[in-house]
């Protein structure tokens, strides 16, 4: 079977929204090192390789917001798709204290044959998909590790991130701050966006609306709780949404 780095559900849907997932999957093609980046399938299994429960949440959204859906089919450790090119961590050889055995003697050429393989193809089909029509609100859907070695514990349930375009993520912090049974953080656990990254490409340089959602994956981590986010996160997008029209 030929190897595709995204997947796409959703295509003719009419809604307005393009959910991404850039950290959907922990694959390592074949390609990579023969298909294994040389961890243990503990580290696979973590925040590390992927986004647990991502890619569970933005299929739910895509149903409910009548939206496409793209998710990556490979490992930010093959190659991070939400990094710009030119990012130093594109290519990571440690990660939360652990050592990528894979990556550790990667050099340009193995870096550019996962970009052409992985990375390219899934930005030229976000790329697409956003330009299927004039009005498209772009949604980054992610998961955050409860705690990373040696830091203290995260206290926030959602993270909304956004860079100096504040038009839908400010109404969606207000709005969630709103359910009284949530901690959110406004750029937590981590700030805004890294320039050339995905919501800067596909959004902000072209004008687009866009927030990033950042749920604890611990909240996320059977189908039914991220059917369950899912359906508590629609109805808020789309009134954040009308937000930004009034």
């Amino acid at each position: 079977m030929t190897y595709a780095p995204f997947t796409v559900t959703g295509t003719q849907r009419k809604g307005r929204w393009l959910i991404t997932c850039d950290h959907a999957a922990n694959t390592v093609p074949d390609f990579v090192a023969g298909g294994s980046l040389g961890l243990p399938e503990s580290d696979m299994q973590r925040h590390i390789a992927y986004d647990p429960g991502a890619a569970g949440v933005a299929r739910a959204l895509g149903t409910l917001l009548d939206s496409p859906v793209i998710e990556s089919n490979f490992s930010r450790l093959v190659i991070d798709p939400n990094r710009g090119e030119d990012d130093p961590t594109l290519l990571m050889k440690l990660y939360d204290g652990t050592i990528i055995p894979a990556n550790r003697h990667a050099g340009p050429e193995e870096r550019e044959a996962r970009l052409n393989a992985c990375h390219r193809p899934y930005h030229a089909e976000i790329a697409r998909l956003a330009a299927r029509r004039d009005d498209t609100v772009y949604l980054a859907i992610h998961s955050f590790t409860p705690q990373l070695r040696g830091r203290p514990k995260r206290p926030w349930h959602v993270g909304v991130l956004f860079a100096e375009d504040e038009r839908l993520s400010a109404p969606l912090i207000d709005r969630l701050r709103a359910e009284p049974d949530l901690c959110i953080g406004a750029n937590e656990p981590y700030g805004g966006h890294l320039p050339g990254d995905a919501v800067d490409r596909h959004a902000i340089a072209p004008g687009r609306l866009n927030t990033l959602i950042e749920l604890r994956n611990d909240l996320i981590a059977s189908a039914e709780q991220q059917a369950r986010w899912a359906e508590r996160l629609a109805p808020i997008l789309q009134a954040a949404l009308a937000d930004t029209a009034s």
